[in-house]
């Protein structure tokens, strides 16, 4: 840190800010000057609006971006639905108290992105904007040729944790290495390849089906700390002109279900564009650690990359991205891992690499590439062995978490789980609330 060492070079320029109007042309000229909509756009090209918000939004949440493209997204055959399973349920999903932890999902053979996504959770409904769901993906091959996709239930949040995800996307390419995160907004179309022919790729997905992503309010700590701005990386244009005679195969997520247009052009057909709209990415080896030099454990809150806020409660997210980086630990006269605790906030918790300290790193435990969820007042805390080490242990300074990341998707909904993450993938550990706490001993004396 400040940045991850990555073993995956990158391979393209960016753009930098998060919430910037920015401005970018892959052909000199192709962007007006001094209005959106001219009578007739530059090199005969047309001038289309994306809208991420409703027009009427306030100025300083508008999302917006003109795109100046060879031909409009709009020329393209009727969708049909696509028979085969949806690509996401919001009807079948079970709420259950227990605390839950998987094992590492395995990667499905001959599978690409759009097949490989797997809901594991969720809350709301896209149809009425409100609420998350929660996805792994685990695929082996890129995306067939000539096909994209886009998802006009939420934004997509991704999290990969093992091979690189090659993004093209309208507004140019995104390189998305294990330790960064891409957001790609609500109806922004794209296509995943897996970089440099790499054997397989796995994650997670957090949609939005609410709002926006964007930055916390920092308050008392100032103007600057946890993810900065600066650090957020947004692609530079860049197009493909293809001959009319070329098919692609437009895919879309629509109410949970996948459907398919053919259009004759590239969707990748964007000159220029400028706004506040398009897909971005952040290295969490960037995030300024925040944390106690006194005593007693802050709340996680104080790691939070990114959030989603409910308009009628203030301070509190649909969903917040919160990542457990390497740190220092100082507190004295602390018991320095998570406290036991009870949540009005549901929190599901993913591990990229390494081990997370508030667990024991035995085998079956919490590991890379597998997940948990603490539901809403579902007690959690650490085990019954990180408990006696970190009760007894001398309080040094001592640096946690070298080599690890872990991440929280937390959100003020109850969270339902999925048949398939609870009966259909048997990852599920039956005896995760055993392992955990059955072995805590009681020190209390009555005298």
């Amino acid at each position: 840190m400040p940045v991850s060492q990555f073993t995956i070079p990158e391979k393209y320029k960016y753009l930098h800010g998060l919430g910037s109007n920015h401005e970018t042309e892959a052909k000199s000229g192709a962007l007006p000057i001094g209005q959106n909509s001219p009578q007739k756009a530059p090199f005969g090209l047309y001038a289309e609006k994306i809208s991420g918000t409703a027009f009427t939004a306030p100025r300083a949440q508008n999302r917006q971006a003109w795109v100046y493209r060879v031909l409009p997204s709009c020329t393209h055959s009727k969708f049909i639905r696509v028979d085969s399973a949806p690509v996401s349920s919001h009807h079948d999903l079970c709420m259950i108290p227990n605390q839950l932890r998987w094992d590492p999902f395995d990667v499905t053979k001959g599978t690409s992105w759009v097949s490989a996504l797997r809901q594991v959770a969720g809350a709301g409904d896209p149809a009425l904007k409100t609420g998350v769901a929660y996805y792994v993906y685990a695929a082996d091959e890129s995306m067939p040729l000539r096909t994209a996709f886009y998802n006009a239930d939420g934004e997509f949040l991704i999290v990969p944790q093992s091979g690189a995800l090659d993004i093209e996307t309208e507004m140019g390419h995104i390189l998305v290495r294990p330790n960064e995160i891409c957001v790609i907004p609500r109806g922004m179309r794209y296509r995943v390849n897996l970089y440099d022919n790499a054997e397989s790729i796995r994650g997670y997905v957090l949609e939005l089906f609410q709002g926006h992503f964007e930055l916390p309010e920092l308050g008392p700590i100032g103007s600057n700390c946890l993810a900065n701005e600066r650090d957020f990386q947004v692609p530079v244009a860049s197009y493909r002109h293809e001959s009319a005679d070329i098919s692609w195969t437009l895919q879309a997520k629509f109410g949970g279900r996948l459907f398919q247009a053919v259009q004759k052009h590239s969707p990748f057909d964007v000159v220029a564009w400028h706004g506040t709209y398009y897909p971005y990415k952040y290295d969490l080896g960037r995030f300024n650690t925040i944390g106690t030099i006194s005593y007693d454990h802050p709340d996680p809150s104080i790691y939070t990359v990114l959030t989603a806020a409910t308009n009628a409660h203030p301070g509190t997210a649909v969903a917040d991205l919160v990542v457990f980086p390497p740190r220092w630990l100082v507190g004295e006269n602390t018991f320095r891992p998570p406290s036991y605790h009870r949540n009005v906030m549901s929190e599901f918790m993913g591990l990229i690499q390494g081990d997370y300290f508030a667990k024991t790193a035995k085998k079956g435990g919490f590991q890379p590439a597998g997940a948990s969820l603490h539901n809403t007042m579902s007690s959690h805390g650490p085990d019954a062995e990180a408990f006696e080490k970190a009760s007894n242990e001398i309080l040094a300074p001592v640096k946690v978490g070298r080599g690890s990341m872990a991440f929280m998707f937390e959100s003020c909904y109850m969270i339902g789980v999925t048949p398939w993450a609870l009966d259909h993938c048997q990852k599920v550990q039956d005896n995760y609330s055993e392992e955990s706490w059955d072995e805590l001993r009681v020190y209390f004396e009555d005298v």
